[in-house]
Parts: C-alpha cells; structure tokens; sequence
C-alpha cells in the first residue's frame, strides 16, 4: 500500500507540475502577495479574487521546483469556492500535516492535498511545499508585503 501511495504521490506531483493549474497573471485581484522560497529558489505571486468572505477565484505566476508549484495548484484548486475562514482551516491543517508536528491528521479530509503529506519526511522539502501556503496566509490576512520561507 505505501508503494502505491509513492506511485500516487509522484503521478500528482508530475501532473501539476507539468499542467499547472490557475497559472496566470489575474487582472484586478483582491489581494497580491509575492512569496519566495531562498534555500530552493521557488517565487510566486499568488492572487485572490473574493465577494466578500468567499474565495471565489484564485491564480499564480512564478517558477519553482516540482513540489513547489503543485503545492500551489493544488492549493489554488482547493480553495476556490470557500470562504476566508476556510481556507485558513485548510492551512493550519496541511502546515500541520507537512511539518509532522500532528499524527493525527485525518488524510481524507484534506482530499488531494493528502499527496503532499509525505514531504514531512523531507525537512528541506517541506518549505517548497508549505511557500504556497503562507502566501496565501498573508493574503486571507490582507498583508501587503512578500513572504519568505527564511
């Protein structure tokens, strides 16, 4: 079974790596927040569009590793259609989740994102995996300036 939840592992990785979806500038965003990742050379810019407490579009422009930039599709997939207060539920629950500190994570109830989980293994992946997610942090926070792993 963990053999095959690697397999699932690298499939997703690769198909949103390659495919990344909500990569694009967004015009008139909401909120802007550029994150940067220095020890792996990931940077984003992540873009919210929201009525009012809903997140209702989410998109992204930068470069980065594999992990990296499908963190970030994934993550901007996920939280289209929820609400501010979501989305920060969902952070607190993956940053949890890749950082190890909580056992006891129900993996399926964060859906796809559950692929990610196995970065906790890797301590110099888990900021690749989490940039995107403190971005959009600052973001749901309405902070104006850019996010750095370090």
């Amino acid at each position: 079974m963990f053999e095959d939840l690697r397999d699932l592992y690298q499939e997703v990785i690769f198909d949103h790596n390659r495919n990344p979806r909500n990569f694009r500038v967004m015009e008139n965003p909401d909120r802007q927040v550029d994150g940067f990742n220095p020890l792996c050379g990931d940077k984003l810019t992540l873009f919210l569009k929201l009525d009012g407490e809903l997140i209702c579009d989410a998109s992204f422009q930068g470069s980065g590793c594999a992990i990296s930039t499908a963190s970030v599709s994934l993550m901007t997939e996920i939280i289209k259609g929820k609400t501010q207060s979501e989305a920060e539920a969902l952070f607190h629950t993956f940053h949890e989740m890749t950082t190890g500190k909580e056992e006891a994570i129900q993996l399926e109830a964060v859906g796809k994102l559950a692929v990610l989980a196995g970065v906790r293994d890797y301590p110099a992946r888990v900021k690749c995996a989490t940039l995107a997610w403190h971005t959009l942090d600052a973001a749901l926070k309405n902070q104006q300036q850019a996010i750095s792993t370090e």
